[in-house]
C-alpha cells in the first residue's frame, strides 16, 4: 500500500495544497501483529473523516494529499528526532506512539518499536510523505510564484491527558506568525470567525511539525494548520460523521479557501 493518496483538482488549479496526515487507519502487514487487535480495529486517535470533510477541494482547484497509515505507525506531524513540539509540560504522544491519547498501551508486550525500527519507519512511511509534499509544493510554487500548505486536523472535544478543559471549536496555527504571511493569517482568521464558533489562534496548538517544516514565507511558501473539535462535524459521541453538522463546516471552509485564493492572488 502507498503511504499516501494524491487527489488532483478537477477545476482550474490554484496554488494550495491540503494535507490530511492523520486520517489513515491502515497498518503495514509486517508490524500489524504487534498491536492490540481490539484497538487497531478503529484507532481512536484518528482524525476521522477529515478527508471527507474537505472533499470539496478538487472542485475548487485545490490539490490534496491524505495519509493511508495510522498515526500509530508513525506520526507524520511530529519531529523526526522526537523533539517536543511544546515546552509547557503537556503530554504529547511520541513520533511512534506507544499509548493512545487516553493512556492505553497500543502494543502487545515486547512489541514496542526500538531505535532501529523507528528509523525504518521514518524511511518507509514518514519521509516519503514529506518528499511528496515537498515535490507538490515546489511544482505549485514554480507555476504560480507562491503556494499555501494547509494542514487539516481534528481532535476529540475533550482529551484530559492533553488539556483539562474542552478544546475550542477551531484553532488556527501558524507557529506564532513564522509559517505564513500576515495577510494570509488575517484572511483565514476573518473567514473562520464568520460563524458562531469559538476560534483560537496559536493556542492551545500553534501548528505541528508539518506546518513548521513547510512554512517558509520568505520563500513565498506559506503554511497554516487548522485543528477542529470533532463535535463540529460528527455526532455527540464523536463516532460517526454527521451530515448536517459537517455541512455547516464545509460551507465555512469553502468560504475560507475562496478568500485565501483571492488573497494569494494579491501577494
Amino acid at each position: 500500500m502507498s503511504v499516501y493518496n494524491v487527489i488532483e483538482p478537477i477545476a482550474d488549479k490554484v496554488p494550495i495544497l491540503i494535507s490530511v496526515p492523520h486520517c489513515g487507519t491502515e497498518f503495514p502487514q509486517e508490524i500489524k501483529s504487534g498491536y492490540n487487535e481490539d484497538l487497531i480495529k478503529a484507532p481512536d486517535d484518528t482524525d476521522w473523516f477529515v478527508d471527507k470533510l474537505y472533499d470539496f477541494a478538487p472542485e475548487m482547484g485545490i490539490t490534496m494529499i491524505t495519509a493511508n497509515y495510522s498515526r500509530w505507525v508513525i506520526d507524520l506531524n511530529r519531529d523526526p528526532e522526537s523533539e517536543p513540539l511544546y515546552d509547557d509540560g503537556r503530554i504529547i504522544t511520541d513520533l511512534c506512539p506507544t499509548t493512545t491519547f487516553a493512556g492505553e498501551p497500543i502494543y502487545k508486550d515486547g512489541h514496542m518499536p526500538g531505535g532501529k525500527e523507528i528509523e525504518r519507519r521514518l524511511k518507509e512511511y514518514y519521509w516519503p510523505y514529506y518528499a511528496q509534499v515537498e515535490k507538490m509544493l515546489s511544482h505549485l510554487k514554480s507555476e504560480y510564484g507562491k503556494v499555501l500548505f494547509w494542514d487539516a486536523h481534528s481532535i476529540r472535544q475533550y482529551v484530559p491527558l492533553i488539556r483539562d478543559e474542552v478544546f475550542p471549536d477551531l484553532i488556527l496555527g501558524d507557529n506564532k506568525g513564522r509559517a505564513a504571511h500576515k495577510t494570509l493569517i488575517s484572511t483565514a482568521l476573518d473567514a473562520l470567525s464568520a460563524k458562531r464558533l469559538k476560534l483560537e489562534h496559536n493556542y492551545p496548538f500553534k501548528g505541528g511539525h508539518l506546518t513548521r517544516y513547510f512554512g517558509r514565507p520568505d520563500e513565498n511558501q506559506h503554511a497554516l494548520q487548522l485543528e477542529m473539535s470533532k463535535i463540529n462535524y460528527m455526532d455527540n459521541k464523536e463516532s460517526n460523521y454527521d451530515e448536517e453538522r459537517a455541512g455547516h463546516i464545509r460551507v465555512l471552509l469553502q468560504e475560507n479557501f475562496k478568500m485565501l485564493i483571492e488573497t494569494l492572488n494579491t501577494l
